[in-house]
C-alpha cells in the first residue's frame, strides 16, 4: 500500500494516563499526524494542540471485539502508519488479530502467543525462571499452604477476556492486586466466583520502591532501553507512578535483558522489580507489554520511546544511538495528591504509613528541586487542566473507582493547533460486552 510520507499518521488510543499526550507531542512536531481515538471525549489527549485528530472508539471496557474493529478500520486508512499501545486491551486485540492488522500497518509489537506469556502470569514467572531471573515464591490460590507469611493475591491475568477466562470473561472482575495478612486465607471458591478465575498468591517483597527497565525490541533484539526507580506510587504503599528518578544498574538491565531475551520480546515492554531487601536481588513483578504511564518522563529525560517507537515502525531503524540522562527526576501531580490523601486517610496491612508531615515535606522537596510534570508544561496546557476537571469529577461525581471520564463530561479542549492544521472528529461507537484489565504500572500494590 503506497502512502506519502508528508501524510503519514499514527493512531493512539486517547486514555486518562499521560502516555498518550506524551506521544503526541513527541511525534507531532516531527510531521507527524496524530490521531487520538478514545471512547471518552474528555481524554486529556484530546485538548492537546498536538492532536490533529479525535476518533471515537467503542469502550473496550463494554465490547472488546468492536473495540477491535474499530482499530482495524483505523488501520486500513491510507494516512495511517501504525498503532501505538497504551494499555492492555490495545495490545490485546493488536496482538489477537496481528495477521489483518499486518496487511493495512506496521505492526511492531508481539503476536498473540508471545503476548499470552506475559498477560498470563504463571506463564510469565516460568518465563522468568527458564531465564534465571529472581521472582517472589508465587502459585495459584489453591496450591498454596503456607498462609502464615505476609502475602498478596494478585489476578493471573491482565486482561479479561473469552481467551483467558472462557464463558466467564462478560460477568467476571478480575480484580486488583490485595494484600493477605498473616494466619488468614482466602476462601478459593469464594474467590473463583468472584474474580473468573483461580488467581496468584505471592510472597511481599517488603519494599514499596518499584524499579522499572522499559525497552523497544526488535525481533528478539534491545532496540532502546531505559530504567528509573519509583520513589513514590499513588498510595503510601505503592501503585503506579507519581515520582520517580532515573538510574542506571547493570543488574537491572542483565535482569530485563535476560527475561525479555527468553521471550524473544518484539515491541515495547517495561518489566517492574521490587529489590528484595534480603538478598538485594531484583525479584520480577510484571511485564506492561505496551507503553507505561509515566512515559512524558522517559522522554523528558532523552529516552523518546514515542519517536524510537515511529522510527522502528516506519524506517526499520533508529537513526542515532539512544542515550538519557540519569539523576533526574519527574512527577505526576495528581499523582502526588492522590499520595498524600493515601497517606492522610487510608491503611493497608503489612505496610507502615509516614507521617503526614515527612510525606508533604518529601513531596515539596521533590517537587522543588526536580520540577518536571508529566502533564504540566508551557506549550501545551490544556490537558493539565482537562485532568485536573476530571480528577474533581472523580471525587465529587461519584464515579467509578477508575477515575476515567465518561462521555457526558465536559472538555476543556482548545481551539489551537499545531502547524494551523485543523482537528476533526468523528462520532464514537457502541459498547455492549464486558471486559476488563488489571494493568498497574508500577509499584507494590493497592487495592485500587
Amino acid at each position: 500500500m503506497e502512502r506519502h510520507r508528508d501524510d503519514a499518521g499514527v493512531v493512539v488510543p486517547g486514555i486518562d494516563a499521560p502516555s498518550t499526550v506524551a506521544c503526541l507531542r513527541s511525534l507531532r512536531p516531527r510531521g507527524v499526524r496524530t490521531i487520538v481515538g478514545s471512547e471518552s471525549r474528555s481524554t486529556p489527549a484530546a485538548t492537546s494542540v498536538y492532536r490533529d485528530e479525535f476518533v471515537g472508539l467503542p469502550d473496550p471496557d463494554s465490547d472488546l471485539a468492536a473495540y477491535g474493529d474499530a482499530l482495524l478500520s483505523l488501520a486500513e486508512r491510507s494516512d495511517v502508519e501504525t498503532i501505538i499501545p497504551v494499555r492492555e486491551e490495545d495490545i490485546y486485540v493488536l496482538a489477537e488479530r496481528k495477521d489483518e492488522f499486518a496487511d493495512a500497518i506496521a505492526t511492531p509489537w508481539p503476536d498473540f502467543e508471545t503476548l499470552r506469556r506475559v498477560q498470563d502470569r504463571v506463564e510469565l514467572f516460568a518465563a522468568a525462571d527458564a531465564a534465571g531471573v529472581g521472582a517472589p515464591e508465587t502459585a495459584l490460590l489453591d496450591q498454596w499452604d503456607d498462609w502464615d507469611r505476609e502475602t498478596i493475591v494478585k489476578p493471573r491475568y491482565t486482561v479479561a477476556s473469552p481467551t483467558y477466562l472462557g464463558a466467564r470473561f462478560d460477568d467476571a472482575e478480575i480484580g486488583s492486586t490485595e494484600y493477605q495478612r498473616p494466619g488468614t486465607q482466602p476462601d478459593p471458591e469464594t474467590e473463583l466466583e468472584r474474580r473468573g478465575h483461580v488467581p496468584l498468591v505471592q510472597e511481599r517483597i517488603p519494599d514499596s520502591r518499584e524499579f522499572g527497565f522499559f525497552a523497544l525490541y526488535e525481533h528478539g533484539d534491545p532496540v532502546a532501553t531505559f530504567q528509573h526507580c519509583q520513589r513514590r506510587g499513588w498510595k503510601y504503599c505503592g501503585g503506579p507512578s507519581a515520582y520517580r528518578e532515573s538510574v542506571h544498574i547493570p543488574e537491572l538491565e542483565t535482569a530485563g535483558r535476560a527475561l525479555l531475551d527468553e521471550l524473544e520480546w518484539h515491541g515495547l515492554a517495561m518489566v517492574e522489580f521490587l529489590r528484595d531487601p534480603a538478598d538485594g536481588e531484583f525479584k520480577l513483578m510484571e511485564i506492561n507489554p505496551r507503553f507505561w504511564s509515566s512515559l512524558p518522563f522517559s522522554v523528558r529525560v532523552g529516552a523518546d520511546f514515542p519517536y524510537y517507537y515511529w522510527q522502528l515502525a516506519t524506517d526499520g531503524q533508529l537513526t542515532s544511538e539512544p542515550t538519557y540522562e540519569v539523576g533526574v527526576g519527574g512527577h505526576l501531580l495528581r499523582g502526588e495528591l492522590s499520595y498524600l490523601h493515601s497517606v492522610a486517610t487510608e491503611e493497608y496491612p503489612l505496610v507502615e504509613r509516614p507521617s503526614l508531615g515527612t510525606a508533604v515535606r518529601e513531596v515539596a522537596t521533590s517537587l522543588v528541586s526536580h520540577p518536571r510534570f508529566d502533564y504540566a508544561v508551557p506549550d501545551d496546557p490544556v490537558p493539565f487542566f482537562q485532568d485536573g476537571v476530571n480528577l474533581v469529577r472523580a471525587w465529587l461525581g461519584g464515579r467509578s473507582n477508575s477515575g476515567v471520564p465518561d462521555q457526558t463530561e465536559t472538555s476543556l479542549e482548545s481551539e489551537l493547533t499545531d502547524d494551523s492544521v485543523e482537528p476533526t472528529e468523528t462520532k464514537p461507537g457502541t459498547d455492549e460486552e464486558s471486559t476488563r484489565s488489571a494493568q498497574t504500572d508500577g509499584g507494590q500494590p493497592s487495592d485500587s
